[in-house]
């Protein structure tokens, strides 16, 4: 059995909270507050994912914001009075994005976008690398271009290094290019120390579970496909709307409907390198855009779900509220009881 991420099996990310938002005091003051933890807690959950973009907790030359990190001190407040573990994940550096559309550029090529990067992570380890019994740290999410591969072990090693003078055990999650893909885990680095643990994230099929999304550029925003359309089907709406496809249809056959095998088959390669290496594999992101119907949205989750627990995958999905994906939205209210069991 591969070695557990203990504490961080089942839960969900609050995305849009401090980060990919207008980061205005109002946004970070009311669009997650204590009752949304206490609810994630009743749930049955046992943490959430907080993604921050920089421009939280630095200014434009990249001094501290105090008022940016006492938001981060409300939420880890907040799970420890309810018992939830919490993980940390930068989600925008200064110079770097995973969304084009933010024009943020040069953090791979300039070594003084990576000093910045260090002293955050410099900052985010004094203030809160005591607290390893509840917190994780996640380095960045979602590198991109599979060229950035090489640079970015280089740049999270180093990274790893510098936190590890003040917080010399706290869990420290690391993704891959291609968005963090399951398949980028096998060009990770070694693990720096047995408290590393390699992140990806799952949207796949990508044409079922962004269906109809209105960011990709080749996405016709009417196009819909149910969980039950056989891989032919999937794989002419990938070819057709989306790109990058990376569902691998078609090694199987024309009319077989997604099952837990597709999953098993993509994760087996991550699954196999994590336990060679000794390190926990965990899914940071995954999750139905909002227009999949209810049912299809929990068919989904349940196939996923039996194949994280058979591997001992833990995992967070996305996203708790709004931004597309939100589980505690109105929609989701005949089916959300089903949906949170099969997380």
């Amino acid at each position: 059995m591969m070695k557990e991420f203990k504490g961080f099996t089942r839960g969900v990310n609050l995305g849009g909270w401090l980060s990919q938002c207008d980061h205005t005091e109002k946004r970070y003051k009311e669009f997650v507050v204590e009752k949304d933890i206490e609810t994630i807690k009743g749930w049955g959950l046992d943490h959430v994912r907080v993604p921050v973009d920089y421009e939280l907790v630095e200014d434009a030359e990249g001094n501290p914001k105090e008022n940016g990190f006492s938001h981060i001190d409300d939420v880890i407040s907040w799970c420890r009075k309810y018992d939830l573990n919490m993980i940390l994940d930068l989600h925008r550096t200064f110079g770097y994005s995973f969304y084009d559309g933010d024009q943020e550029v040069g953090f791979f090529d300039n070594e003084g976008y990576q000093e910045r990067f260090y002293r955050l992570w410099e900052k985010f380890a004094q203030r809160y690398g005591n607290l390893g019994d509840m917190i994780a740290f996640e380095l960045l999410n979602e590198v991109t271009k599979k060229e950035y591969c090489e640079p970015w072990n280089k740049i999270a090693e180093e990274c790893i290094r510098r936190i590890r003078k003040t917080a010399p055990s706290v869990k420290i999650l690391v993704g891959g290019y291609y968005n963090n893909s399951v398949e980028a885990v096998k060009d990770l680095a070694m693990p720096y120390d047995e408290n590393i643990v390699y992140n990806f994230h799952c949207y796949e099929p990508l044409i079922f579970t962004h269906q109809g999304a209105p960011w990709i550029p080749t996405m016709d925003t009417e196009y819909r496909v149910s969980v039950t359309d056989t891989y032919k089907v999937m794989a002419e709406g990938s070819h057709a709307m989306i790109e990058q496809v990376t569902t691998g249809f078609d090694d199987y056959p024309e009319d077989t409907i997604l099952n837990e095998q597709y999953f098993e088959d993509i994760f087996a390669e991550a699954v196999k390198v994590a336990d060679e290496r000794g390190v926990a594999l965990y899914c940071g992101e995954y999750g139905v855009i909002n227009r999949a119907t209810p049912e299809e949205t929990v068919a989904w989750y349940r196939i996923i779900g039996n194949v994280f627990r058979k591997f001992n995958i833990g995992r967070a999905a996305w996203n708790y509220k709004e931004m597309d994906f939100g589980i505690s939205d109105a929609r989701l209210d005949g089916v959300r009881e089903e949906l949170i069991r099969n997380l």
